[in-house]
């Protein structure tokens, strides 16, 4: 009997004096669920530097997956928003959950400047807008550890696990958290979690993007 391949996707304990974290939810709502016959399996990163890439070479070394779709907490934001490219640079300007705050650093020495996501952005994009999804293109994934497991994954991808492809998804803060930040935006969990399995699926099925414009000018 074959195997069902798996999808990995990881989110985030809470950070910055927050009691929630929005991918951290989403990825225990989605973990063991069947999506485009691929099973996903379910992780919670530590918001922590030095951590990241040991646990995600661990991670993709455990489970070998066909996608990995990291997820973080951009609060501010009022889509769903898919990341296009990771920096190789640490600049924090909060320390993370362990009181560490590089400035501009490398995420991995001697390694490019920076990466694609391998994920089909823009057919995303348009699966998650025909299902009423507020979803956008990112140019920025920030200089915080969301970047830094973006670029990590996406190293780890190109060097040691070419057949995976991958990326990055933010997601705005709770209803709740946005109750703590008058006037900031915010995103049911059920339409986060709508957004990202359909993410996923789009993810699956496609394995060419779509040829449209969907740039910026500034």
């Amino acid at each position: 009997m074959t195997e069902m391949p798996t999808i990995l996707l990881t989110g985030f304990e809470p950070f910055a004096g927050e009691r929630t974290n929005p991918s951290q939810e989403i990825v225990r709502a989605l973990n063991g669920e069947t999506i485009a016959a691929h099973r996903v399996v379910g992780a919670i990163l530590p918001v922590a530097f030095a951590a990241t890439l040991p646990m995600l070479e661990e991670l993709l070394d455990l489970h070998r997956p066909a996608l990995a779709l990291a997820l973080g907490q951009a609060g501010g934001r009022s889509e769903i928003s898919l990341e296009r490219v990771a920096v190789n640079l640490i600049d924090a300007r909060i320390a993370d959950n362990e009181g560490l705050q590089p400035i501009d650093e490398a995420v991995v020495d001697e390694a490019p400047g920076a990466y694609f996501s391998t994920l089909p952005i823009k057919a995303i994009e348009a699966r998650l807008r025909s299902l009423g999804i507020p979803v956008a293109p990112s140019l920025s994934a920030g200089s915080f550890v969301c970047n830094q497991v973006f670029f990590t994954l996406a190293h780890l991808l190109a060097t040691r696990h070419v057949g995976t492809r991958g990326g990055f998804v933010h997601v705005p803060w709770l209803p709740e958290q946005a109750a703590r930040h008058p006037g900031q935006p915010s995103m049911a969990l059920d339409t986060m979690i709508a957004g990202v399995r359909a993410a996923l699926e789009c993810a699956v099925a496609t394995t060419h993007d779509l040829h449209v414009a969907g740039g910026a000018t500034h």
